[in-house]
């Protein structure tokens, strides 16, 4: 074979070898990959991985999420984020060099998701442009306003006696079986047409309840504001944790675009429980009752994320109404402290009132806003008077009054007034009040009109007056909701109007009967 067919053929595949190199592209990805040591009850032990970070989110395989929680010398201890079923020792694990976070867009609203952003509804993939860390640090004090412009629960004992303010923090505490859940619920219904965005976090409940919670919702119409994130109570206790951060984070989105969010945490107790059964598996100390050290950093954390940001920051505002469940009453058990020592007030609802039938069961005595009252509507703050004075000392003359001592006039007049309040403020479930609805009943009954009206005849009474409310003239519905308090015109006005109404539910003396 000749020399020079030799060369051509060298010289074609040095050229071909050139040409491959050139359009080669190296590509090849580090990966930091660990093994699974053990699983047990939504704990993973894992080796390997000498570069995670504190928080930092694990992928395992299957689709699972960890957050890797206990970084100790020879292993770490990941949260895992899903059922552990599927999840084997030996199995790979990998870093994915970020934190846990959420997909927050206003392709949410409406939608029942889980702490992960995945849909509950059946309905498609959650849609976003943004994904938000669920743990982020809040606002500072210089970001901040003051709590100035009233949130309506359409509840007439809370928006007369314990308001609540946008940006504040109401916590919600009961014995089990109270109506907590109901008053949060209301509060969500009250705010249709108010441009007042809900997000409702259920942590551990039940499924029957949460599926409860969201037909009512729907049937009221209250899901077109509404953002639910839920996790059942066999779900893995790694969800029930990360469910009130998540569900932060998303109210976060909205707050910070200069809208105002309302946001529920249903119930606290079952995050504590949660991250009191992480920790001890985790081998961390425990505490008083078993719960670990850190336990009131995870809830003041949590619920100092709501805020009434400044101007500046477009003034958006995040209410939370925390709930939280006592056992026989104890209101000074550890987790309940904690969460008073952080909110701003405190709504109680008592096991005795449930039973006597008056419902929603709030305790006045023991309720108290710290915030609320500079945010009330004027409007409430010159009709309710003395009211809570009043019936705080019913309560007590009440309670002296089983004992079958003899009462003064005086007294009498007290204790028929005092159950005239109560029945006022009984209110069925599921049917919140508008302002003028509540300031009409509010002064009649401060103005002594129900006082003649028989208790039997109470609820009737109050619901004719509470329909004829829209034969106000416009201008003074108007001010009801208005920054100024009732003139005397309007008050004359509102009472004129009332005491035509409640004449014919009135009780007509009877002098014969009276003397004997």
């Amino acid at each position: 074979m000749p020399i020079n067919h030799f060369k051509n053929t060298i010289n074609t595949t040095f050229e071909d070898l050139e040409k491959g190199r050139k359009n080669y592209k190296l590509s090849f990805e580090l990966r930091e990959v660990g093994s699974v040591v053990s699983v047990s009850a939504g704990i993973v032990k894992i080796s390997g991985l000498p570069n995670v970070g504190f928080e930092e989110l694990l992928k395992f395989p299957g689709g699972l999420f960890g957050i890797a929680y206990n970084i100790d010398e020879d292993e770490i201890g990941a949260i895992l984020l899903g059922e552990d079923a599927l999840l084997n020792a030996g199995d790979e694990v990998e870093r994915t060099g970020r934190v846990m976070d959420i997909p927050v867009d206003n392709s949410l609203i409406g939608r029942v998701i889980n702490p992960l952003g995945e849909p509950m509804d059946g309905k498609s993939i959650v849609s976003f442009k943004q994904r938000l860390p669920i743990e982020r640090p809040a606002h500072a004090i210089m970001d901040r306003e003051t709590v100035s412009v009233p949130l309506q629960t359409g509840i007439k004992v809370i928006d007369a006696l314990i308001p609540i303010g946008r940006g504040q923090r109401e916590l919600i505490l009961g014995d089990r079986q109270t109506g907590k859940t109901a008053i949060a619920i209301d509060a969500i219904l009250n705010q249709h047409g108010k441009n007042v965005l809900c997000v409702y976090c259920a942590i551990g409940q039940r499924a029957s309840s949460i599926a409860k919670v969201i037909a009512n919702l729907q049937e009221k119409g209250a899901m077109e504001y509404t953002i639910v994130v839920t996790t059942e109570g066999n779900n893995a206790p790694g969800l029930k944790y990360i469910a009130p951060y998540a569900a932060t984070s998303i109210a976060e989105y909205f707050m910070e675009q200069g809208r105002d969010v309302l946001i529920v945490y249903d119930d606290l107790t079952h995050h504590a429980r949660a991250y009191r059964e992480l920790s001890l598996l985790l081998r961390r100390p425990p505490g008083r009752e078993a719960f670990p050290g850190d336990i009131f950093y995870i809830h003041s954390r949590l619920l100092e994320r709501s805020t009434h940001l400044n101007e500046k920051l477009k003034g958006g505002s995040l209410t939370a109404l925390p709930i939280i469940e006592t056992e026989a009453q104890n209101i000074s058990a550890y987790i309940p402290t904690n969460l008073i020592s952080i909110t701003d007030g405190q709504i109680y609802l008592s096991p005795k009132l449930f039973e006597l039938g008056i419902l929603p069961a709030v305790d006045v005595g023991k309720s108290v806003s710290r915030v609320g009252g500079k945010a009330q509507l004027p409007a409430y703050r010159s009709v309710t008077g003395n009211l809570k004075l009043d019936y705080s000392q019913f309560e007590e003359l009440e309670s002296f009054s089983r004992f079958g001592t003899r009462m003064d006039e005086a007294t009498k007049k007290t204790i028929e007034r005092g159950k005239r309040i109560r029945m006022c403020f009984k209110q069925h479930e599921l049917q919140p009040m508008s302002v003028p609805e509540q300031i009409v009943v509010l002064l009649a009954l401060t103005s002594g009109l129900f006082d003649t009206i028989p208790i039997e005849k109470m609820k009737e009474a109050e619901v004719v007056l509470q329909k004829k409310n829209t034969e106000l003239p416009a201008e003074l519905l108007k001010r009801l909701v208005s920054d100024k308090e009732l003139n005397d015109s309007d008050r004359k006005t509102i009472l004129k109007m009332a005491g035509d109404i409640l004449e014919p539910f009135q009780e007509k003396p009877d002098t014969d009967q009276n003397n004997t």
